[in-house]
């Protein structure tokens, strides 16, 4: 279960801030909130560090193939355009997006949001905080989201303009966003 710290106004912190305090603690998984609020992660359990893995190696196999962007793990950090910043258990941006970054920023939290991500429920997480994440990354651009649930063996869609849909699948297309993925839930429902 992560835990969230309420930090008062007077004690918010700036992105560089955050940043220096994320690298110095890389042993935690970090986030910061809009308001500012500081989220620790716990690390993962094995089945969930597996299914995750899972879920990259795809997306990295088929983005490998393809070219078509830039694919990213769970350690990867996005300032968000509303200023929170997040760490998507997978993540991906299209080649223009990542070309059009300057040498600095790709070595910091990157800053935009991701065209796509992965959330999986794991064992620890609150499906309705999740939720509000997938919402939050819709809010500031994501054009395609996955909260994907084992326990339950379901899919949440998140496409923009749209309320999210449900699916009991064992396979799901990227759409228009990643033409011609296609990702298998088998392992990840097993």
């Amino acid at each position: 279960m992560s835990v969230t710290l309420q930090l008062p106004p007077v004690l918010r912190l700036t992105d560089e801030q955050f940043e220096q305090l994320a690298f110095a603690n890389r042993q935690l998984q970090l986030e910061l909130t809009a308001s500012g609020e500081l989220i620790i992660m716990p690390p993962t359990g094995g089945e969930t560090g597996d299914r995750n893995f899972e879920l990259a190696g795809q997306l990295w196999l088929w983005n490998r193939q393809n070219r078509l962007g830039k694919a990213f793990d769970s350690s990867t950090g996005f300032r968000l355009p509303n200023g929170a910043t997040r760490s998507p258990d997978v993540s991906w941006i299209r080649i223009e997006r990542w070309n059009a970054l300057t040498g600095e920023q790709r070595k910091k939290f990157l800053p935009l949001c991701p065209d796509f991500v992965i959330e999986l429920v794991s064992e620890t997480d609150e499906l309705a905080e999740t939720q509000a994440k997938m919402r939050e990354y819709l809010e500031n651009g994501l054009q395609l989201g996955w909260l994907i649930n084992p326990k339950a063996r379901r899919v949440e869609i998140y496409r923009p303009n749209q309320e999210f849909e449900i699916l009991d699948a064992t396979t799901l297309s990227g759409e228009d966003v990643l033409p011609g993925f296609v990702l298998d839930l088998q392992p990840i429902f097993a």
